[in-house]
């Protein structure tokens, strides 16, 4: 079996070229496109120029980045604050801007409301009948970035025995949360 190709090791005009061509097919972040630009400069400080001249003429924002990450993980996937900043550090981005983003995204919806939205669409009419399924579903929304109290508040209307939950134990175990990009 013959060894995986290694890409072509770019030099200071072309490593440009390259991330503008990466940047034309998705958006990123400064983190991200420094990773990627990395693994293909023939010159690694030919990767900070490129980086500061993709920002000088308006192609690489990580606030931009950060704000529309946040609202489609909130929009389209329903996530809470926890979620989204997890995800917005898995891509670098600093911790500041990476608030400011979540809390734009939220837009002031409430967790409780963003929870009932998730159990909606994600479980629909799905009967939450014995402890299994009312801690699986406890996990799926604490991987989906909400915290416990409005979790539970939110599944003891959905169980058919409420009182189940009162049973379940304090110290479940908290999953990281999965990459559903």
């Amino acid at each position: 079996m013959p060894a995986p190709r290694r890409p072509r090791k770019l030099a200071a005009q072309e490593l440009f070229e390259y991330a503008v061509k990466c940047l034309a097919a998705r958006i990123y972040s400064t983190g991200d496109l420094t990773a990627k630009l990395r693994l293909r400069a023939a010159n690694p400080p030919d990767v900070s120029a490129a980086i500061e001249r993709l920002k000088e003429v308006g192609y690489l924002n990580d606030r931009h980045f950060a704000e529309t990450f946040a609202a489609a993980r909130v929009a389209n996937d329903g996530f809470g604050k926890i979620r989204v900043l997890t995800d917005l550090r898995r891509h670098r981005i600093p911790g500041e801007l990476a608030e400011e983003a979540a809390i734009q995204a939220l837009d002031g919806k409430s967790e409780a409301e963003l929870i009932e939205a998730w159990i909606e669409r994600r479980m629909g009419n799905q009967k939450l009948d014995d402890e299994r399924k009312l801690a699986g579903a406890f996990r799926r929304l604490r991987r989906a970035g909400f915290t416990t109290a409005p979790i539970l508040h939110a599944l003891k209307k959905k169980a058919a025995r409420p009182e189940m939950l009162s049973e379940l134990p304090d110290d479940l175990p908290e999953e990281e949360p999965a990459d559903e990009d």
